[in-house]
């Protein structure tokens, strides 16, 4: 059995070593959602796709993020069809944890961002969610300053 290295010391995409953990966004058009990403959240583009339907691919802070249009099935995922989520009906978001909410608040709503409510405190945090152009929301949130994690 092959041995796998998770527990690397830098991370790259593509990986040469170990594993890098990319999140994938089904969009409406590619460019708009990197352009987004790049403009509110200072995301690095590290490829735009291209006109043979290769998805975009951003840095964002310590995370990689595939950005692609949705579609059918696919041999390699035979029932499964990838579309935009209904805005009001969400499984899964992104959330970003920050040093200080009020700063990114203000910044990001002023290069775009729609949040749908300003910071509130809940659960020993203060937070609030932005809805990207295709309905995806992102948690923004601050922990408290005695909170901890495990």
């Amino acid at each position: 059995m092959t041995q796998v290295q998770v527990e690397q010391k830098t991370y790259e995409m593509p990986p040469r070593d170990g594993i890098s953990v990319a999140h994938f966004l089904t969009v409406t058009d590619i460019q708009r959602s990197i352009d987004y990403y790049e403009k509110v959240f200072g995301a690095r583009v590290l490829s735009r796709g291209d006109a043979g339907g290769a998805p975009g691919y951003l840095q964002l802070a310590n995370i990689w993020m595939i950005i692609n249009v949705g579609g059918g099935p696919t041999p390699d995922k035979p029932t499964v069809m990838l579309a935009v989520p209904n805005p009001d009906l969400i499984s899964s978001f992104l959330n970003f944890r920050v040093a200080d909410i009020q700063a990114c608040y203000e910044l990001w709503k002023s290069r775009g961002a729609e949040f749908i409510t300003e910071p509130l405190d809940k659960y020993g945090e203060t937070r609030c969610y932005i809805r990207d152009p295709d309905g995806y929301i992102i948690e923004v949130g601050q922990s408290k300053p005695d909170f901890t994690y495990g």
